[in-house]
């Protein structure tokens, strides 16, 4: 079966802050930032990779390098990835919450229907 590949989205709060690309812009090392990078251009092209499922919708991204750095994300339908926040091995729980916090926000507002 091949990869579909996938439209990735920022989840965005309602007051306009977007904790994905905070997260991204925090990265001073320039070639972590660009592991990261790629590594979402992969997922784009539908190669998701080291993916877990963390729960309530939410799944998490793993990276093997580094702090081993997480991208938490939702799939909407087949052809929608929502990144909603990074972070690493050390801060996992939190920022696990944080996602499902985001994730539940984001389909309570607008966006409840899954989309295709």
């Amino acid at each position: 079966m091949a990869t579909l590949p996938k439209e990735l989205r920022t989840y965005e709060t309602s007051d306009g802050k977007r904790p994905f690309d905070e997260w991204l812009d925090g990265f001073n090392d320039k070639a972590t930032l660009a592991r990261i990078v790629a590594r979402l251009n992969r997922v784009a092209l539908g190669n998701l990779g080291d993916v877990k499922s963390v729960g309530s919708g939410v799944s998490e991204l793993r990276l093997a390098f580094g702090k081993g750095y997480r991208v938490y994300f939702a799939r909407e339908g087949d052809k929608i990835i929502l990144l909603l926040c990074g972070g690493d091995k050390g801060s996992q729980d939190k920022d696990i919450r944080e996602a499902k916090a985001y994730l539940q926000d984001y389909r309570r507002r607008d966006h409840g229907k899954k989309k295709q």
